[in-house]
């Protein structure tokens, strides 16, 4: 549970790999919304190989919804479109590898939940979700369709305070959302890392003006405060790369 050194490399992982990308995303209208938790709640729901991530002592958990489009692999000119919510929290590998474990992952595609299962060992669950922005208030729904089932709601007022901005480095806003790694585990135990590459995240201030969810419940993560931060993302285009595998040692 240790948190990582200010010498801990954070950003070597948003360099874009060598080679060619496994396919191509676009990430619209992000709004992350983050938990400050005790990271002796959080460590034990990690696989084996992880180790939690946490800025000043403490676990942070964020329930991100967002809008996902031109989703397809390199070799597609067509792309697929839906809406996510992923439940995430920060780890690492030994001190190094900075990274996103998803606890779930919401969608409202049936396939690319299937797709996603199968090919990254991601926790995608198939659900109804649906967003809308009218003016600066955004709002995101999401009903798990199948067991344990969840589901969450959340308005926002996006703040009126100029033109979104990157994270300034060694911030917390950076630490929560410049994450270029990602981790996941298959049926069998093992442990796989990706990666993907895009500019930084541009991000503007948001209020929350309601949120009501089971989500964190569902995947063993109890709250009892309510947001510790909340900042929001008009969106980027992202390269996803090929899962890897990862070595670790115990």
């Amino acid at each position: 549970m240790d948190t990582l050194t200010p010498e801990t490399d954070r950003l070597s992982p948003s360099r874009r790999p060598g080679g060619r990308p496994a396919g191509y995303q676009s990430w619209r209208d992000l709004l992350f919304v983050h938990w400050r938790l005790p990271a002796d709640k959080i460590a034990p729901l990690l696989p084996g190989g992880l180790t939690l991530d946490t800025w000043h002592g403490d676990a942070w958990v964020g329930l991100v919804p967002f809008r996902m489009s031109g989703v397809r692999p390199w070799w597609s000119p067509w792309g697929a479109r839906f809406l996510e919510t992923n439940v995430r929290t920060y780890v690492h590998i030994h001190g190094r590898g900075p990274g996103v474990w998803f606890f779930s992952l919401e969608a409202n595609h049936w396939l690319a939940v299937k797709t996603a299962r199968a090919l990254w060992h991601l926790n995608y669950r198939w659900a109804e979700t649906t967003f809308e922005r009218h003016g600066d208030l955004v709002r995101y729904r999401s009903r798990r369709r199948s067991w344990p089932k969840a589901e969450s709601h959340i308005e926002a007022h996006l703040a009126a305070e100029g033109p979104p901005r990157p994270a300034s480095p060694g911030s917390l806003e950076h630490f929560l959302v410049e994450r270029y790694l990602l981790y996941a585990q298959s049926p069998s135990g093992k442990l796989w890392r990706g990666q993907v590459h895009h500019h930084p995240y541009l991000l503007q201030g948001a209020e929350l003006r309601h949120v009501d969810e089971s989500l964190l419940a569902a995947n063993g993560v109890a709250v009892e405060a309510p947001p510790r931060h909340v900042v929001y993302s008009p969106g980027l285009d992202v390269e996803v790369f090929p899962l890897v595998a990862v070595a670790w040692r115990r």
